[in-house]
């Protein structure tokens, strides 16, 4: 990811004003510079796409092909989001590449020059990055829901988003994009290697759920909600499973996840050299 611009000196009679002083303009700045590269665009859009499209294809294809046993257990917003399982990715990537690309492009050189407060540079980028995800996600994910609401058959798993836990989990498969995004944020932060990153990103997310699946049946039920991709299915799912966590509880898995991966990289970030 190339950027165009970078922020103003910070340092020059910031210290005297305060911790937090010239923060709005480190703001402004990352957002011009995550906006101004047409990756991130077409990432986002991509995101929003895969959702909609395959909301629009499950209702068209799947629903009508469900045993009416299968329709009365279905979770039917789960079945509106299943495009998360590719706009996760572009996401996860933007994420990782919101960080990753300045150094290896050499930006961030020039970034940390004009901003030498180097935790306040990356605060500003993860809240600048944290709400773009939030609000794309959530477009994406309640556009997929009325894609799929509008092309199923007559009859079968309609809803709407006044009904009970509706909303709740719709919003709930935004507010998952953005948490995973902040995930791959930190580790980029970690690692500084935008191929490193993305491999531990989705290694993270999908090796222990395939190595799991290999263990006891009563390993999967005590240690399968906690994994990261299961405590994020939690978040959009409108009926919570027997062994599984609650809504709450996955968006609290999941985000220490990311507050763990951001911690660490806001530590090795002030004591390593760019």
């Amino acid at each position: 990811m190339l950027a165009t611009a970078t922020p103003h000196s910070l340092a020059s009679g910031a210290a005297g004003r305060g911790p937090f002083a010239g923060f709005g303009d480190l703001l402004a700045s990352e957002f011009f510079k995550l906006r101004s590269v047409r990756s991130t665009l077409w990432t986002l859009l991509g995101a929003v796409a895969a959702n909609v499209v395959l909301a629009a294809l499950a209702a068209l294809f799947l629903v009508s092909r469900l045993s009416s046993q299968e329709l009365a257990s279905a979770d039917h917003i789960r079945l509106s989001l299943v495009g998360l399982h590719l706009s996760q990715i572009a996401i996860g990537v933007l994420g990782v590449l919101a960080i990753t690309s300045e150094y290896s492009t050499g930006m961030i050189r020039a970034t940390l020059a004009a901003v030498p407060r180097r935790r306040m540079m990356l605060a500003a980028k993860t809240l600048a990055f944290a709400a773009t995800a939030l609000v794309v996600g959530s477009v994406a994910c309640f556009a997929a829901y009325f894609a799929f609401q509008a092309f199923l058959p007559s009859g079968l798993l309609k809803s709407s988003l006044g009904d009970p836990g509706v909303a709740r989990a719709v919003a709930g498969g935004g507010v998952y994009l953005a948490v995973l995004g902040l995930l791959g944020l930190g580790l980029g932060a970690i690692l500084r290697s935008s191929a490193g990153a993305i491999a531990a990103l989705f290694g993270l997310l999908f090796v222990p759920v395939i190595l799991l699946s290999m263990l006891p049946h009563s390993w999967q039920t005590s240690v399968g909600p906690y994994l990261p991709m299961n405590a994020g299915d939690a978040m959009y799912s409108l009926h919570r499973e027997t062994s599984g966590l609650s809504p709450a509880g996955g968006l609290g898995v999941l985000s220490l996840y990311a507050a763990i991966a951001l911690t660490i990289g806001f530590t090795l970030m002030k004591h390593r050299d760019a």
